[in-house]
């Protein structure tokens, strides 16, 4: 028989493994869309970039990396220290736990649950705490600025994003990502849904702080914004939990409107491809669309940033919602129906 301290190192050795099963392919994943980043942004401006630690500048990223872990991480006096080094661990947790539930292939997720949609928004809602304690217990007005942005940028843009995902969710029936997916068997719902699908997709980049929207660390008005007291560590733990973020916003844009794992037709050979396989290439093809317009798009004031948040997305995703309900209960194509 299997002793009560057997079960409990079985259970903790479980989910030691299911935590490296989603940490190591995200750590890979970022290293590799960091040098994206550069990458791309650098051909646009017609650079090299990285092309200089390792073969066409492979090891660029791991170099940078291994340069921080040897930086000495500084606590500005005044601050509130613990607050202060506890904010990016939080940021990093909540960045990589939200990837529990994501389904990269049918039946390859770590936790197939019912509310998969709800959990995933509920989990990127928190995100903006990391950033209020790290702009708060910096007790620098930069710091403090750059984390009020943030917030009020965040949540503006998730009230579009949330009635997004209920027009698709309208034509799903259910909460579930793997069935979300399943039903676009026929057709990807960025087609049907496609004035949606381009408010998702600027939603996700102010909801990342990607450029066009970085208001929180403008580097000309706020130094580095709630970044601006951290060194070392710390600092990576920021990097790393705002790319996992864009990771997943490019995840959730191609789960909710590219047909997730699907083939883009279903006939040999293009079904013969593994699932995770199309993932993948969605994933890419969706992070390479937010490299570019880091590249050639100017930057939003931050007034603009609000307007268009409040005043152009907000009414036009609640039409959204009000249209796709209509059309769905009059042809009787709503779910269920």
């Amino acid at each position: 028989m299997i002793s009560l301290a057997q079960t409990y190192f079985i259970e903790v050795m479980t989910i030691i493994l299911y935590c490296l099963l989603i940490f190591v392919p995200l750590l890979l994943g970022v290293v590799m869309a960091l040098y994206a980043d550069r990458k791309i942004w650098a051909a646009v401006q017609k650079r090299r970039g990285p092309n200089v630690v390792g073969p066409y500048g492979l090891f660029q990223v791991p170099a940078d990396g291994l340069k921080f872990i040897f930086k000495e991480i500084i606590l500005p006096d005044g601050s509130d220290k613990t607050v202060f080094l506890i904010a990016p661990i939080i940021t990093l947790a909540l960045s990589i736990t939200a990837w529990a539930v994501v389904p990269v292939q049918a039946g390859v997720v770590l936790a197939n649950i019912n509310v998969g949609i709800l959990y995933i928004f509920a989990i990127s809602s928190l995100g903006v705490y990391g950033i209020l304690m790290a702009g708060w217990s910096s007790n620098s007005k930069y710091p403090f600025f750059g984390a009020l942005r943030s917030a009020a940028q965040m949540v503006s843009y998730e009230v579009s994003i949330g009635f997004v995902i209920i027009t698709v969710l309208l034509c799903v029936g259910s909460l579930n990502l793997t069935e979300i997916v399943m039903a676009q068997k026929t057709m990807w719902f960025f087609i049907p849904l496609f004035p949606m699908f381009i408010v998702f997709f600027i939603s996700a980049l102010a909801e990342t702080n990607r450029p066009p929207f970085d208001l929180p660390e403008a580097e000309s008005e706020l130094v580095a914004g709630y970044q601006t007291e951290y060194s070392g560590m710390p600092f990576v733990l920021f990097l790393f939990g705002e790319y996992i973020n864009i990771l997943l916003m490019c995840a959730m844009t191609t789960i909710l409107f590219l047909g997730g794992w699907l083939p883009p037709i279903d006939i040999y050979p293009l079904n013969a491809v593994p699932g995770f396989v199309w993932f993948l290439l969605k994933v890419i093809f969706v992070f390479y669309l937010f490299a570019m317009v880091k590249a050639f798009v100017p930057r939003y004031r931050y007034d603009q940033l609000m307007r268009l948040g409040w005043k152009v997305f907000l009414p036009l995703s609640l039409f959204a919602v009000v249209a796709t309900s209509s059309i769905l209960f009059f042809f009787n194509l709503a779910p269920g129906m």
